[in-house]
Formats: structure tokens, sequence, C-alpha cells
């Protein structure tokens, strides 16, 4: 079965373990979201997992194979990435940015399919209104879905994406889980970064919490995104809330009202 595997990887930055003997297997088929607090090493793992970090310790397979011996361009055509920072340099129309994912296709019979690929990666990202803008033009929302319309436009087995959700309101951020969701039903496998916790439990077949660069707990939603532990990690206390078979994680908030004030004021846990 294809699958992406991470044994045993530690990656040390200036002197600092920022991630520490990892192992990992996300195999096709499967949405697996990496969560933690900041600095838990998410961004990190997922560089790793992509092959465009090499890991100080331990080894990331694909296939069956070291990601480090693949050859650049057949590694382009296995596995896409999508980076927080979606830096493109120069004023090109967001065609042309979309139109970048089908580059590794160049001189292979799947180019003839660039003009279906590149039209359902704009239809599913809704950025086809958006062809004749300058990508440095758009805004921070529009540019997240532009930049993962090139990503789908790759159409490689093996998705990964960090924090795809940062910029985007409600509705695109469901929109890019929920395409996360159909290319893991279409066979690929998908590894996501998140932040929000809810739509990780919503959207992922499994969770991997990291804590200081471990891999703390790894499972389904309702096996990892439990309230001790949510509460634990992320050192706030939280309620988790089950609905339809999926956890909805929230912060514990309690409110004291001020009458003088006429305004809400927090107040301690009682």
């Amino acid at each position: 079965m294809m699958s992406l595997r991470a044994e045993g990887v530690t990656v040390e930055l200036a002197g600092r373990r920022v991630v520490e003997d990892v192992d990992l297997e996300v195999p096709a088929g499967e949405v697996v979201a990496l969560v933690g607090p900041n600095g838990a090493g998410k961004s990190t793992l997922l560089s790793v997992l992509s092959g465009e970090r090499s890991p100080t310790a331990g080894r990331v397979f694909l296939d069956g194979r070291p990601i480090r011996e693949i050859e650049s361009l057949e590694l382009a055509r296995l596995r896409a990435v999508l980076t927080q920072d979606n830096a493109v340099s120069f004023p090109f129309l967001v065609g042309q940015v979309v139109e970048m994912g089908r580059s590794p296709w160049i001189r292979t019979g799947d180019h003839e399919q660039d003009t279906s690929v590149i039209a359902d990666a704009l239809e599913r990202t809704d950025v086809s209104h958006l062809l004749g803008r300058r990508f440095t033009q758009l805004s921070g929302g529009e540019r997240a879905r532009v930049s993962l319309a090139r990503v789908l436009a790759q159409d490689t087995p093996y998705v990964l994406l960090d924090e795809p959700t940062a910029a985007l309101d409600l509705r695109h951020q469901e929109d890019v889980l929920r395409i996360a969701r159909e290319l893991a039903m279409e066979g690929r496998a998908v590894v996501v970064v998140l932040h929000d916790l809810s739509l990780a439990g919503a959207y992922a077949d499994r969770v991997a919490l990291l804590e200081n660069g471990r891999l703390r707990a790894l499972g389904t939603p309702l096996e990892v995104l439990t309230e001790e532990l949510v509460s634990e990690v992320y050192r706030v206390p939280v309620e988790i809330l089950v609905r339809d078979g999926r956890p909805l994680v929230l912060p514990v908030r309690s409110w004291s009202r001020d009458p003088g004030a006429g305004e809400t004021t927090p107040a301690g846990r009682s």
C-alpha cells in the first residue's frame, strides 16, 4: 500500500531539538492533521515529510523508497506542498501561477491534461474569477486559495498543506478541508498542519498531536482530542462536544456581568 512514512525523525536547529524521534505513517486514502501549540514542530516536521528539509536523524520513505534518494523532478510528480508564505516574487497573473503547478509534467503524456486539471483546480478553490488579476495584488486569503489551486494542479498522490486555512474566512476554511477530504477519497494521502482543532476533528481521519517536538498522541480525532489531553498540552481548559461522531473543541470561558457597567468582564473559573 502506498504511504508516506517517517521513522525516528529528529531535527535540530541552532542546537535545539524542534522535532524529536517522530514515527508517523500516512497511507493513501487518509487525511492526517498535525496539530499542537505554537513551536511544537508541526511545520518543521511537514518540511521533512515533503523532502524539503533533511532530518538530523531518522529517515522518510515515500512508497518504500528513501525520499532523499528520489530525484527532484520525480519527487515533484509524487508530492505537492503548500507552504505558509505563498510567496511569488513577480507580478504573475493568477492563471500563470496556477499553471506553474503543471511544470513537472512538461514533456510527458500527462501534459495533455493540463487544461482540464487546471480548470478543476480553479473551480475547487473558487478562484476562476481572479484569473485576470495579478497575484501580488490579491488579498491574503485570495493568495492562499490561488496557491492551493497551484498545488491541486500539480495533481500528485501525496499532498502536504501547511496551515492552509490561516488567512481564510469561515466558508473557505471549510472548502479547503472539504477538498482535503475529497483528495483522500480519491486515494491520495494528505497531511495538513492546522491550528483549529475543531477543523482537525471534523475532517481528519487521524490526528497527530505534537508537544515540544515530540509526538504526544496519534489516533482518531475522538481518541486524541480529549478534554484532559488538549487542556494539558495547550495549557488552557477546554470542553469537548461530540457532533455526528466528531469532536468540537471549545475553550472554557467564564464571564460575569458588571451591573454598573452593563458589560461582561472575565471572571475566574468556578
